[in-house]
């Protein structure tokens, strides 16, 4: 298998790898301490030329026949790091990494191009020490974890990762029916009167749907991905590559079409919703299928930040995430056996001791 060119953007004033630092939303040089904005760092021609050269490279190669521009984005390659020259594997969905040598930031600029370049991204908004403080707080509280989950050594572990999403922009025309009660009851002389009148309700209306956002890989648990969300509509930005510098990235592996039905199911389901809170007062309400027209239908293919941190405990390992804009914290904490059977003991010893002062009294 030939040997595929890798970029890392290098910075103008040093030629050092630059690295995208969330704090400041802007890319950063760590041997000269430049910084650059991404209008900045467009204006350069270094950065242009590296951008364009992977591109070409991969549109040469599917001309070429070598393999078509899907199955050489998707296959495992190798790849040459331009900084030391050592040989990199990555795995099929990996986009962006660091050289395991020289720890220079890489982005294998084939696998997201032509049909596979993102649209859109949204960029990290805090580094992985400010992940580390918000997983920190997290376990705060929750006095059961085991005390090595919170050690600094296993803290370090904690990377940040682009995952691919769908975002999905629709505007609509849905209704529904629904049946639909109202009882009033009245007392006259010895009797009392119940009535019960019955409707028929139609309701319908233009509805636009904004960033239904569906993952767009397959390996990873989609519990944990749904379980960040959301991310803000204005965060989303056009995508630029260097964002991808210093972190992880994934690419997709799923298409829009193996998710449309799913995310027309999620839509009818909203628009469902939506016409029903139109209904007003009743004593009974029973809602009937939602019907939903599409009229005009936008995808994004969508880069997305988090914070991953895995954790073995025993014979199970715990994933955490972090949303990489948001700092919402997912997962399941694994609990101490050594310190819950402390704390039953301390129960234990309390309720032996309330139990011999109750007798005493007696």
């Amino acid at each position: 298998m030939p040997v595929q060119s890798a970029t890392t953007y290098a910075c103008p004033n040093c030629s050092a790898g630059l690295l995208f630092q969330p704090d400041k939303q802007k890319f950063c040089c760590e041997f000269c301490l430049s910084e650059f904005t991404e209008a900045e760092l467009n204006a350069t021609e270094t950065a242009r030329a590296a951008e364009e050269a992977a591109s070409a490279a991969a549109e040469a190669a599917a001309e070429a026949g070598e393999v078509p521009d899907e199955e050489f984005c998707a296959q495992m390659g190798e790849y040459h790091c331009a900084a030391c020259g050592a040989d990199i594997v990555a795995d099929e969905t990996t986009a962006a990494t660091e050289c395991p040598y020289c720890h220079n930031p890489i982005i294998l600029g084939g696998k997201l191009a032509g049909q596979m370049r993102p649209h859109k991204v949204i960029p990290f908004q805090f580094d992985r020490e400010g992940a580390k403080e918000k997983l920190r707080l997290f376990m705060k509280k929750k006095w059961f974890v085991p005390r090595d989950f919170v050690a600094p050594e296993q803290l370090e572990h904690i990377a940040g990762v682009y995952y691919p999403f769908w975002c999905t922009d629709a505007d609509t025309r849905a209704s529904m029916t629904a049946r639909a009660t109202r009882v009033r009851s009245w007392r006259a002389g010895d009797y009392r009167y119940t009535e019960t009148s019955r409707f028929h309700i139609v309701r319908g209306g233009d509805i636009h749907f904004e960033d239904i956002v569906t993952p767009a890989l397959t390996e990873e648990d989609k519990e944990m991905l749904s379980g960040i969300l959301p991310y803000p509509s204005d965060s989303l930005q056009d995508f630029s590559m260097p964002y991808l510098a210093g972190f992880l990235a994934k690419k997709r592996d799923i298409e829009k079409e193996a998710v449309r039905e799913a995310v027309r199911a999620r839509m009818v389901k909203y628009a469902g919703q939506l016409l029903t809170r139109t209904i007003g007062a009743y004593t009974t309400v029973s809602p009937g299928a939602s019907r939903l027209l599409v009229d005009r239908i936008h995808w994004d293919y969508t880069l997305m930040p988090i914070y991953i941190l895995t954790y073995k405990h025993g014979k199970r390992s715990y994933t955490y995430a972090i949303n990489g804009y948001t700092g919402k914290v997912w997962g399941a904490l694994p609990v101490s056996g050594r310190k819950l059977g402390v704390f039953g003991g301390i129960l234990g010893a309390l309720a032996g001791a309330l139990v011999a002062a109750l007798i005493l009294l007696v």
